[in-house]
């Protein structure tokens, strides 16, 4: 093999490692925050049964706890796509809300996704009597992500 020939195949390879390296660069990077008890887990509480006290035992600490009282728990969970220089992305969001009786026994659990830019319910184990606490969820798949750290600290 002559000298200019494996010049060139020489170049050639770190022209082709040079460009593998910068498409890899150029790869999206997913990013899990939150947490949001898995199903098996969930299944484990009995509405009617439950209290806050074992939920916390059997799921963990809230993420959450209701906004104008203590009549619910709510874990959240996303995904977001990191991408080069833009800006981060919301792939997926996932809300439990599991809601408590006046007495602190558990009535509802129910599982939200964002479907769309919507909030859609994924699933319920009792059929909630009313809508009480969707806004609330609206707002929480609506706000996550846009907090902004720096207006938080005083200048």
């Amino acid at each position: 093999m002559s000298g200019s020939h494996k010049r060139a195949t020489g170049k050639a390879s770190a022209l082709l490692s040079a460009a593998m390296l910068m498409l890899a660069a150029c790869s999206a990077d997913f990013r899990n925050h939150g947490y949001v008890p898995p199903e098996e887990d969930l299944q484990a509480i009995v509405p009617g049964i439950d209290t806050r006290a074992t939920v916390e035992e059997t799921v963990g600490v809230p993420t959450a706890s209701g906004v104008l009282s203590d009549s619910a728990y709510y874990w959240v969970g996303s995904t977001m796509r990191h991408f080069a220089w833009q800006r981060p992305e919301v792939v997926e969001r996932e809300v439990v809300a599991i809601s408590f009786s006046e007495a602190g026994v558990v009535s509802n659990i129910e599982r939200y996704g964002l479907e769309d830019g919507r909030v859609v319910p994924i699933s319920r184990r009792v059929t909630a009597s009313s809508g009480g606490d969707i806004s609330f969820i609206r707002k929480l798949f609506g706000n996550i992500g846009s907090l902004n750290p720096a207006g938080l600290v005083g200048e």
